[in-house]
């Protein structure tokens, strides 16, 4: 889950495995939910793909110098832009799973930047992820299908998704919350200028039209290319 610490806004969710293609696709909606503006300040856990798919979206491309005068040109890689702030929060087990301890560190920029930006936001002291994991506990509370030990679960994972992209709606538009002055993350970001109701959200008519649609998709792809990718050459087909 990717979640807007500030406003309590839930940005995306996603179901499946926890690959580095998943990473991209949450670090894409964070992207597009930000804009072209400043870099988010983005604090995840010690998920291994998180660093990669991070630099897949936001990071430039980096010319690497040889050591001596002579040899192969380095193969350019990425590297995160000046701005781009990102801490870490890792839990220490021991061999048999059970939790020692808690480590955090920056994974991008200076980690007195990155606590200066925590505090500014007022989401905090150190680098923490308490409010994602407070998140999933209320996720778990109010979805029968991802209670532990339960005969709701979902036999195709479509069905997870769309319900869980529901409830992210719910969350949203529907839940105040007391930390935000009874306002619901939707009012906190400005979205909506009273609590809505569940009548309301499903009689709602959204209407997005077909260009607006493909404007978003190209956006889409243009953040999920890297770019690496977006600097190669595309090969010429042979034509007679």
């Amino acid at each position: 889950m990717a979640l807007a610490a500030a406003s309590r806004f839930l940005i995306d969710l996603r179901v499946g495995p926890r690959t580095l293609e998943v990473a991209v696709e949450l670090v894409t909606s964070v992207a597009m939910a930000c804009g072209p503006g400043p870099f988010p300040l983005m604090l995840i856990d010690n998920h291994l793909p998180y660093p990669a798919a991070i630099l897949q979206v936001f990071g430039v491309i980096r010319h690497r110098r040889r050591k001596r005068g002579r040899g192969r040109l380095k193969y350019p890689d990425l590297k995160p832009p000046p701005g781009l702030l990102a801490g870490v929060v890792e839990k220490v087990r021991d061999p048999w799973g059970n939790l020692l301890g808690v480590r955090t560190r920056a994974l991008f920029g200076r980690r007195q930047d990155i606590v200066r930006q925590i505090r500014r936001l007022h989401i905090g002291r150190q680098i923490n992820t308490a409010h994602i994991e407070r998140l999933n506990g209320t996720l778990r509370a109010q979805q029968a299908r991802l209670a532990r030990r339960t005969r709701n679960g979902s036999r195709l994972a479509e069905a997870l998704q769309w319900s869980s992209w529901l409830w992210r709606d719910l969350y949203n538009w529907t839940r105040p919350h007391s930390s935000l002055d009874g306002h619901t993350p939707a009012m906190a970001l400005g979205l909506a200028d009273a609590v809505w109701t569940v009548r309301h959200y499903a009689r709602c008519v959204v209407h997005v039209s077909d260009l607006q649609r493909e404007i978003w998709a190209e956006e889409r792809l243009n953040w999920l290319t890297s770019a690496l990718d977006a600097r190669k050459r595309k090969k010429l087909l042979p034509t007679s």
